[in-house]
């Protein structure tokens, strides 16, 4: 509900004034009740007009002080406005304390970005990842770096975070921290969130994100090519272990399995599909989306070699997935055995699934997609480059058609072609005629 309000200024004599200058109060009245605030400035009886609520005179000095007096005035006006948008309580005390800045409780901005990871952590398994809350737990620890390191602080005050202490921050993730673009462009998006939070609950009224752009860009997915691959498929190991690693990694070159999603399956997840062949029906560990993935032969060879391995056996698993870690350590091995030079990481095989084994073969992109269980396309283009025998395989596919076409069909396509010059021709001599 609208109420209105009355705003005056004036000198307010301080207690045992004798003379010079007196500060200029702010008085601000709603219903009758007043409230005062002090403007922070001061000026001499003798140049006030108590009728206009102004400085007498047209020097510089007083064009500047009418002119700060004009611009608390628009401030207050502005604050009036939105609280009557917002069907606030207007009053004369909520007005000065909104005036001031206290109608909102400081807030530290570590112990927001301390909140939610606690909250985070107690829903653990339920909507968040543990490896999730590990990433916003570095992100706490690089935010406590920045502060201790350009400002000597153990904390801030959520209203002091700006737009240079958003770059700020992004500059000392690149150099100090020694962050990729990617990793940086990582932990931004983690202060963003909690820069929301306080958004949302008023204890930051301007958005310091506001024209900050991320920069960084997806890196470019490698992976094997189909030599690569049947090279590692062909290679034979002595050594047991990294026999058991080449497996689980090929099987996840056929599958686009990510090291999480083949740690965790069992044979429970193998069921027949709809081609009456046998699928894998289960859920990225990642997104909770699913992800259902028909088995080509070579995967099934690999699955049933294990079937009866001790160690998938007492677990109920498909496959012996090892540690992270040491499957990334055993690859290493397997590449230089190999001669593969190029970063031998586990993931990489989720994008040989993506390019050498599905798109290169003229598997749609949709497709693709949907058995990586991605629920943006966009996505899956990060992963599934075009490669250059697919175009070319298009390019000849196209040729054979045009080649194929009937005599009499390309005489037409020379006659359409040659048409449009007769036209002209036409067009020209008749504009000749007509300016004759």
């Amino acid at each position: 509900m609208s109420t209105n309000y009355s705003l005056l200024f004036y000198l307010k004599k301080p207690k045992n004034y004798v003379n010079g200058p007196r500060p200029i109060y702010m008085r601000i009245t709603v219903d009758g009740i007043p409230k005062e605030v002090s403007t922070g400035r001061e000026c001499d009886p003798s140049k006030w007009n108590s009728k206009a609520n102004r400085m007498k005179g047209t020097t510089e000095a007083v064009k500047i002080m009418n002119s700060f007096l004009d611009t608390l005035v628009s401030k207050v006006s502005t604050i009036h406005t939105a609280m009557t948008a917002a069907a606030e309580e207007i009053t004369a005390e909520s007005i000065k304390l909104r005036y001031q800045g206290k109608d909102i409780k400081q807030k530290q901005f570590l112990d927001v970005f301390r909140e939610h990871n606690i909250h985070m952590e107690a829903l653990l398994g339920n909507g968040f990842k543990p490896n999730t809350l590990k990433g916003y737990k570095t992100s706490l620890s690089h935010f406590e770096g920045y502060l201790e390191k350009e400002f000597r602080l153990a904390d801030i005050d959520t209203r002091k975070i700006d737009h240079a202490f958003v770059t700020g921050y992004e500059f000392f993730l690149r150099s100090t921290m020694g962050c990729s673009a990617v990793s940086a462009a990582k932990y931004m998006k983690h202060l963003r969130k909690i820069i929301k939070i306080c958004i949302a609950h008023r204890w930051i009224t301007d958005d310091p994100f506001a024209f900050y752009k991320i920069k960084a860009k997806a890196k470019e997915k490698e992976f094997l090519t189909d030599a690569e691959l049947r090279r590692i498929e062909e290679k034979l190991f002595k050594i047991p272990r990294l026999a058991h690693v080449r497996d689980i990694f090929v099987f996840c070159c056929y599958t686009g399995l990510s090291y999480a999603d083949v740690k965790k399956l069992k044979w429970s997840d193998i069921a027949e599909g709809v081609d009456g062949k046998l699928w894998i029906f289960t859920s990225r560990e990642k997104t909770e989306t699913s992800s259902n993935i028909p088995l080509l032969p070579k995967a099934l060879e690999i699955i049933e070699r294990y079937r009866d391995y001790p160690p998938c056996v007492s677990k109920d698993m498909v496959l012996p997935v090892l540690s992270n870690q040491k499957m990334n350590s055993y690859l290493k091995e397997i590449a230089d055995l190999c001669e593969i030079t190029k970063e031998f990481t586990f993931h990489k095989s989720r994008h040989t699934f993506a390019t050498s084994v599905t798109l290169a073969n003229s598997v749609p992109i949709e497709t693709v997609s949907k058995m990586l269980g991605h629920t943006d396309i966009k996505t899956t283009q990060h992963y599934a480059k075009l490669l250059d025998n697919r175009v070319a395989i298009d390019m000849e596919r196209l040729e054979r058609k045009i080649e194929s076409r009937p005599l009499q069909l390309k005489e037409t396509v020379v006659k359409a072609l040659c048409a449009p010059k007769a036209f002209s021709l036409i067009s020209v001599d008749h504009r000749k005629q007509s300016i004759a």
